[in-house]
């Protein structure tokens, strides 16, 4: 990789709306709420964020040019399957994570309680260790989609480091 630089950040963001019904999946773990994320996919919006910035970080386009809403094969697909899927084209592109820092914005319900099984969810997906992985919640203090409970959110950021001399 002579010219390329040996470290590459990449960022991720994703929003999915609310309905009525459950349960939540935030990082591939459920969670009892009485809503459910809405999309052509599970709707998983954090690991559609660090799908992103896996891409994004490596040049590798995007989660909807991988995985577009038109293909009737990607209709209820699990997030959990596009996501080791891209990585593996990151991996074979030469590229190792060196840190995961994660945000989702949700009102309710409060995520304290599953930040380590998400933490551990992704790791295990990417084959990393889990203090490779930050994961944080914020609220929306009342205010725009995520305040109202219309909408969850997600940010991710993600370095990676090159496997070639």
């Amino acid at each position: 990789m002579t010219g390329w630089p040996r470290l590459r950040v990449g960022m991720g963001h994703d929003t999915h709306r609310l309905e009525p019904g459950g349960p939540l999946r935030i990082g591939g773990v459920a969670i009892d709420h009485d809503q459910q994320m809405v999309g052509h996919s599970d709707a998983d919006v954090l690991l559609h964020a660090v799908t992103d910035a896996l891409l994004g970080a490596a040049a590798l386009g995007d989660i909807g040019e991988l995985f577009p809403n038109t293909d009737p094969a990607n209709r209820g697909r699990d997030s959990a399957e596009m996501l080791t899927l891209a990585w593996q084209k990151v991996r074979q592109s030469g590229w190792q994570i060196a840190n995961l820092d994660c945000i989702v914005f949700a009102e309710r319900p409060k995520l304290s309680p599953y930040k380590k099984t998400i933490q551990a969810r992704i790791a295990e997906l990417l084959g990393l260790e889990p203090g490779q992985i930050g994961v944080k919640a914020k609220t929306g203090e009342g205010l725009d989609a995520v305040g109202r409970q219309e909408a969850i959110q997600a940010q991710v950021v993600v370095l990676l480091h090159s496997t070639r001399d």
